[in-house]
């Protein structure tokens, strides 16, 4: 005799419209860690934002005036390269465009570098024009280190992993120039809605 009622029909699945979900990927409720190394938890004191390379003048903050400027709240769904979705996350932080208000350049391209070592690369289009923020709030508290914080990259049109955890810059740069992962095989621009997944895709 089977131990399921007749009337049971398990957890009611959300109704979600299809035309948000990317080819190749499925949804999650909670939020997957996955991260290639251990942590980094820098010194709070010493945490510096930066803005460098192919720029006019270099800028950089310090976490209280990086905190202190013009933030937004953001809601947007993120896709991992590794196929799952997470819809409506909520961020709080500073848009790209408000760290470039006193940035000259003639770059074409930036890298993200982190605490950490990591690296990825982000046409700069990419990252202007409301598309782009560094977040130090998820879900209405300070971003936890591991996913990210105190601050990461978040570029939500484009697979999870060029929003960079642990962000502490952006180097811009006249070439796309890979980083960690696009050396490693990932695809050097990464829309889930292409499945650019890899190098080939």
């Amino acid at each position: 005799m089977s131990p399921i009622s007749r009337g049971f029909r398990g957890r009611p699945r959300p109704q979600v419209d299809p035309s948000r979900i990317p080819p190749g990927q499925y949804l999650v409720n909670d939020w997957p860690v996955l991260s290639a190394g251990p942590t980094p938890r820098p010194n709070m004191d010493e945490w510096r934002f930066e803005i460098d390379g192919m720029v006019e003048q270099p800028v950089s903050w310090s976490w209280s005036e990086f905190t202190s400027l013009p933030a937004v709240e953001i809601t947007r769904d993120i896709h991992c390269v590794t196929k799952w979705s997470k819809l409506d996350t909520t961020w709080k932080g500073v848009a790209i465009d408000t760290l470039m208000q006193n940035v000259s350049t003639e770059a074409k391209y930036v890298t993200a570098f982190c605490y950490g070592g990591y690296t990825t690369n982000v046409p700069l289009a990419d990252l202007t024009g409301g598309r782009a923020w560094v977040a130090y709030e998820a879900f209405g508290e300070p971003l936890d280190p591991e996913h990210g914080g105190p601050a990461r990259l978040l570029v939500p049109h484009l697979y999870f992993w060029k929003s960079a955890k642990w962000v502490r810059g952006l180097r811009f740069t006249a070439d796309d120039e890979p980083g960690f992962w696009e050396q490693a095989g990932y695809h050097i621009y990464g829309d889930p809605w292409r499945e650019q997944r890899y190098w080939n895709d």
